[in-house]
């Protein structure tokens, strides 16, 4: 069978339940819901940094245990979860710059997992770069107003993804 003999393809969209209820009558205007939803955002703020010392302070436990030419045993996962964590609640708070590093730490701990050779500095590096952007007055920075800082992760991660995977 050529192309040209080929049905084309339909296309058809499916209605979520979400969709559903979300255009039904009643409920709050969207507005109103981007407004509460921000209220409570701000509400959780001042928690946030307790919080998020407690995480790193967990990943760093976690990290404390990896040691070089060891198989990779739950830890990379545990590592993974903590900074996975760091970086989507990063986000929502509004940390961008602490969400950048996490998502970095992220991209090295996957490639680890996936067999890159383990480099305990820039895991290292990072987590130190997780503190500093906890710090004021880091914490409130964009990830283009530092950019000593990012491209050096930058260049650390691609450093790691490049390195040779163990077969």
């Amino acid at each position: 069978m050529s192309d040209t003999d080929k049905p084309e393809a339909r296309i058809f969209t499916v209605e979520t339940r979400f969709q559903k209820l979300a255009r039904r009558a009643g409920g709050i205007p969207r507005d109103q819901a981007i407004e509460q939803a921000m209220a409570q955002i701000e509400e959780a703020r001042p928690g946030f940094d307790d919080w998020v010392g407690k995480e790193l302070d967990k990943l760093a436990d976690v990290i404390k245990t990896a040691r070089p030419g060891m198989p990779t045993s739950d830890w990379i996962d545990l590592a993974g979860s903590h900074s996975r964590q760091v970086r989507d609640v990063g986000t929502t708070m509004g940390f961008e710059l602490l969400t950048y590093v996490a998502d970095s730490l992220c991209e090295i701990l996957d490639a680890v997992a996936a067999g890159a050779e383990l480099n305990m500095d820039s895991i290292t590096c990072h987590l130190d770069a997780l503190y500093l952007a906890r710090q004021r007055p880091y914490c409130n920075m964009k990830p283009d107003q530092v950019p000593e800082l990012t491209s050096g992760l930058r260049r650390v991660v691609e450093h790691v993804s490049t390195s040779p995977h163990e077969a």
